[in-house]
């Protein structure tokens, strides 16, 4: 079953047992989905692609979060992380901090990288490698500390 069939079931699912947030957001996934179809001129997306449109929405979930958190909006930034979790399901499992490191620090070693001058390059190699198994910005600090930048 591909992820896009699971996602329609899911949706079923949640709308038999009148679980609301969770039919929302299954309903809204699955129209970016439909969007990123319609924006490659209807072409059926990879698994792959379809990771990426969920990476997308969880990222998005996070910046919301931390922007109600900052005006005090607790409540939706409540309501977003159970979005969040929700969407979580459909992309691969996150690295741990470790791993990421150790990747990291084997592209490091593969590029002779030796400065900060050098990051974006360790950057592009790593995510490359990653795709989509770790969030950017925990990357960022990881090449940052590996290079010798804080």
């Amino acid at each position: 079953m591909s992820l896009k069939e699971e996602i329609t079931k899911q949706i079923a699912a949640a709308a038999k047992t009148g679980d609301k947030l969770r039919l929302s957001t299954l309903r809204l996934l699955l129209a970016a989905v439909t969007n990123r179809e319609i924006e490659l001129k209807r072409k059926e997306l990879t698994e792959e692609d379809l990771h990426k449109v969920a990476a997308t929405l969880i990222r998005q979930r996070k910046d919301s979060i931390e922007q109600f958190r900052k005006g005090g909006r607790e409540d939706l930034a409540r309501k977003e992380e159970e979005e969040l979790e929700i969407l979580k399901e459909f992309v691969p499992p996150e690295l741990s901090p470790e791993e990421i490191k150790k990747v990291v620090k084997k592209v490091v070693e593969e590029t002779g990288a030796t400065g900060m001058q050098e990051m974006g390059k360790v950057m592009k190699v790593v995510m490359a490698e990653l795709k989509g198994r770790a969030d950017g910005r925990t990357v960022q600090e990881m090449v940052k500390q590996v290079l010798g930048g804080s």
